[in-house]
């Protein structure tokens, strides 16, 4: 048993899995031991292979990889790759001063060959080699990879919250489930984490290259010393000796640090996640026929000159025109085949076409459709006017009202008089009119001195009277007291006059949704705890629709989601809960019908005729039945005290118990479509009211 157990221990330890987590630490054990340990040549000249050949490794994997996150890995390669070659630095300038007198191969044959074979043996060119590539690499390459990698890691970091935000709208909208979302949110920390690493590995490179210039001095001046003093070498021998071991010392620890450093930068430098480094590049640079011919031209015509390498650049030359007709060939290949697959085979025709779904059409939200007079209006080729009222209208309704409506599909339509226009809500006519380019509609807002010539009519919007003129009288009707507007603006008004009575019915489940979403980019926790744990989504759409249906915004609608997430564990009804968000958005819609701190002049129920209105709201169960005779009176008394309001210029507003607001508001909204029913709960403490009118009591 004993024995069994061992084995099976044995073998637990030797596992690939164990191998692996033990691979960085004997790595790790091994470069400090090379930095104490003295070394034969050969196992240096192994060592500074699998250098090499490490190096080559990552930078073939850095071209390979599609996404930096795909090799996170990076840093700490960095970092171990640059200790194992200050570790060979280490040994290998430790068996130069040791052993260099002996001959060229004292520190091995690897030393050697870069000593002699890749210089000439002269060192002259060997410093100025080894100078360079430590310039390249401490300048240009590790310079500028680290560069990208701070500037990534600033940019990162700034557009995580964004970044978490999309997330957690997505959650919320149930385009993704948690575990997905924990993914992204993983992804993202990596990937800050990643690039703040190689901004800090990319330091271990630069100060790697410094090493490196200090090591090949320390060498050559130490081996002048140990070679004059200790091993009796004259000056000169011992110059050439130790410098080119030096030199060979410097190149082979150099190299791959470049090559480590150019990984670097690609790795870092890597834009999109379809393709590897080498497929981006031939995809991108060597793909486009005409940057080939003009390419060729130019070294065409540098070879022309007398003087230049004509041979070479004439050869250059042939080789991208011959690349650029290739791809041209290529091209028209693919554009006929593509032409051949679309187009259809030549069958015989059928008598009739199935039905399919592409023949269901989806109705226009919201429509807009003009008679052909009216085409230049709307037309984008004409610059037409009408175009960018529209435009223009959208987003004020936006800003005005607190949501984005669906867009109006404008078309023309054969079937409508040659200057009628007609507005559609869900494929059903809301609105029509008239209107007359090239004339001015002058609208009699009641107090205008005379008449005028020209085609009488009303404002489509308002209803007011109006009438078609020339452009010629557009002056004298402004002396007159009119108010002139073109045909475009008459349009444009009569829409959004439209589009604003209509908002409740253009909030739909889509852009409720999409609210939402807009708010969680904000707050993301303020939705979240609300919909859909606290209310579903319909119940939140309905109650916004009863907010607007009563021409009160909803652009505050921080203050109705914490109103709603407040109440909505005591009640799940619409309308109540449209109350309570009323009472809290008093003060707005008390600011909306006066504005200012103006003295709240408000029309009131005489006392007799509110105590019968709430009974029968308490005897109706809250819905409220009126006697035939007392709501013929009371809509009668409401029209007329509201057009006295009018009349001296005051908001036609009607103050009552709250008990009663949803009641008459929607009793008398038809009836009295201008009069505005407010509740005394909804009435901020600050403002003053004055009863002006009395509705139910002697006039």
């Amino acid at each position: 048993m004993a024995s069994g157990t061992s084995t099976l221990d044995l073998r637990d330890i030797f596992s690939t899995a164990n191998i692996r987590q033990l691979a960085a630490p004997i790595l790790i054990v091994m470069v400090l031991a090379m930095m104490v340990l003295p070394l034969p040549p050969f196992l240096l000249d192994l060592l500074f292979t699998f250098n090499l050949a490490v190096a080559v490794m990552v930078l073939l994997v850095g071209m390979y990889t599609r996404k930096p996150l795909d090799f996170s890995a990076f840093p700490t390669v960095l970092l171990m790759t640059t200790l194992l070659r200050l570790s060979l630095n280490v040994a290998s300038t430790r068996v130069v001063l040791l052993e260099g007198h002996t001959g060229p191969d004292a520190a091995g044959k690897v030393i050697d060959a870069f000593g002699h074979f890749l210089v000439g043996g002269n060192t002259a060119v060997g410093i100025i080699v080894f100078i360079i590539l430590t310039v390249i690499n401490f300048v240009v390459i590790t310079k500028g990879a680290g560069r990208i990698a701070e500037v990534g890691a600033r940019f990162t970091l700034d557009a995580m919250p964004g970044k978490q935000m999309a997330i957690d709208a997505d959650l919320n909208a149930g385009l993704i489930d948690d575990k997905e979302a924990k993914r992204r949110r993983s992804e993202i920390a990596q990937e800050a984490d990643f690039y703040g690493a190689m901004d800090g590995a990319s330091k271990f490179v630069r100060g790697d290259a410094v090493a490196g210039i200090l090591i090949m001095v320390i060498n050559v001046f130490g081996g002048l010393i140990v070679g004059i003093v200790q091993h009796d070498l004259t000056a000169a021998e011992a110059g050439k000796v130790y410098t080119l071991l030096a030199i060979g010392d410097g190149l082979v620890a150099q190299l791959p640090a470049l090559v480590i450093s150019v990984a670097a930068g690609m790795v870092v430098s890597r834009v999109g996640d379809e393709q590897d480094v080498g497929g981006q590049v031939v995809s991108q640079v060597f793909t486009n026929p005409k940057v080939m011919l003009l390419t060729a031209g130019i070294l065409g015509l540098l070879g022309l000159i007398p003087g230049m390498p004509n041979f070479v650049f004439l050869l250059m030359a042939g080789v991208f025109g011959w690349g650029a007709w290739k791809l041209s060939q290529k091209a028209m290949a693919d554009a006929a085949a593509a032409e051949s697959f679309a187009a259809p085979s030549p069958t015989a025709p059928t008598e009739s076409n199935e039905a399919s779904w592409a023949d269901v059409t989806p109705v226009d939200v919201l429509g807009l459709e003009v008679g052909y007079r009216l085409i230049p209006m709307v037309d984008k080729g004409q610059d037409g006017e009408l175009l960018r009222r529209i435009r223009g209208l959208r987003k004020k309704f936006a800003q005005d009202v607190g949501f984005l409506a669906a867009p109006v599909h404008i078309r023309d339509n054969l079937e409508l008089r040659p200057n009628s226009y007609r507005i559609t809500l869900k494929g059903v006519e809301i609105g029509t009119g008239d209107a007359y380019p090239g004339m001015f509609l002058a609208i009699n807002p009641g107090r205008v001195s005379g008449p005028l010539p020209g085609n009488q009519t009303r404002d489509p919007a308002f209803g007011l009277p109006a009438i078609w003129i020339e452009a010629g009288l557009r002056e004298q009707a402004h002396a007159m007291g009119y108010t002139v507007v073109d045909a475009s603006t008459v349009v444009a008004t009569h829409l959004n006059h439209v589009i604003v009575g209509h908002s409740a019915e253009l909030l739909g489940r889509h852009e409720t949704q999409a609210l939402l979403d807009h708010i969680a980019k904000d707050s993301p926790k303020l939705v979240e705890d609300l919909v859909p744990k606290l209310m579903p989504l319909h119940v939140l759409q309905r109650v916004l629709q009863y907010l607007l249906e009563e021409g009160v915004n909803i652009r505050d609608m921080r203050t109705i989601i914490e109103t709603l997430a407040e109440q909505a564990t005591r009640t799940q009804d619409p309308m109540d809960l449209a109350a309570r968000v009323r009472t809290a958005l008093g003060r707005a819609i008390v600011q909306q019908m006066f504005p200012g701190g103006a003295e709240l002049q408000v029309m009131a129920l005489d006392p007799t005729l509110e105590r019968v209105l709430l009974q029968a709201v308490q005897s109706g169960g809250g819905e409220g039945v009126l006697e035939p005779n007392l709501a013929d009176n009371l809509m009668r008394e409401a029209a007329g005290a509201s057009q006295r309001q009018e009349d001296l210029g005051l908001p036609a507003v009607l103050l009552v118990p709250n008990q009663l607001r949803w009641l008459l508001a929607r009793f008398l909204r038809r009836a009295v479509p201008n009069l505005r029913v407010l509740a005394n709960s909804e009435v901020p403490e600050s403002r003053n009211i004055r009863v002006t009118a009395i509705i139910g009591g002697k006039n």
